[in-house]
């Protein structure tokens, strides 16, 4: 799929030349000649890629450049006649990704496009991983993140009972023994002190059970252990 680039320039010819030159290189171009409209097109349009003149009708290049990095991640080339490094800096501070000074050549526009859609292609396909999350009928546990919701409220654990209850719903539905959940949990056998395993498991209910006396979570399951119910 060709990338789609919006030129917004009031100068028609450069505008054109640059359109032309884009096109050659197999980009699909489309130009505005008024601010005010170039950013309403801006924002209510997709595009890989903004070209952006300074000096414009309607509205001009630095308030679009802000309106646009205030919704969108797309590269923005700002371009203009002013050599100022002022209006580069100022450009550059509300989120241009480059400033080219005219006069330039075409294929140098053409080659910063190419270079800022490829680094933009690179950042958006990056694979990082999302966060592993449990999600069980109000009650959110990121594990990746070791943080617990419920209901929409965040919840505070401590190391164990983090541990104890991401254990519980990773194997839902599965009767486990305290002295399964000591071993699982500490790492040691339990050697009695089975009642850890207990307490955890009240101070769990505590803060994820509306009603503790009936738990929708972890069920006890007496003379065996505990089960995570979904």
């Amino acid at each position: 799929m060709r990338a789609k680039i919006l030129i917004i320039e009031d100068e028609v010819a450069i505008a054109d030349l640059e359109k032309d030159y884009l096109e050659l290189s197999d980009f699909e171009v489309h130009v505005e000649n008024d601010g005010t409209k170039g950013m309403e097109r801006a924002l209510s349009e997709d595009f890989d890629l903004f070209i952006l003149d300074l000096m414009l009708p309607g509205t001009d290049g630095f308030e679009i450049c802000k309106k646009i990095r205030a919704e969108k991640n797309t590269p923005i080339l700002m371009v203009s006649a002013k050599k100022d490094d002022i209006d580069k800096i100022r450009g550059l501070g509300l989120g241009a990704d480059d400033y080219i000074t005219k006069p330039f050549s075409p294929s140098e526009l053409v080659a910063r496009v190419k270079a800022h859609l490829a680094r933009y292609d690179r950042l958006i396909s990056t694979n990082v991983p999302e966060n592993d999350i449990i999600e069980i009928r109000g009650l959110k546990i990121d594990k990746t993140a070791r943080r617990v919701w419920v209901n929409g409220e965040e919840k505070q654990f401590t190391t164990k009972e983090f541990d104890l209850l991401t254990f519980l719903a990773s194997n839902p539905n599965r009767v486990y023994s305290k002295d399964e959940l000591f071993r699982e949990i500490w790492d040691m056998e339990s050697i009695g002190d089975i009642a850890t395993v207990t307490v955890h498991i009240k101070k769990i209910r505590e803060k994820v059970e509306l009603n503790t006396a009936k738990p929708q979570y972890i069920e006890t399951i007496w003379g065996v252990g505990y089960r995570f119910k979904i």
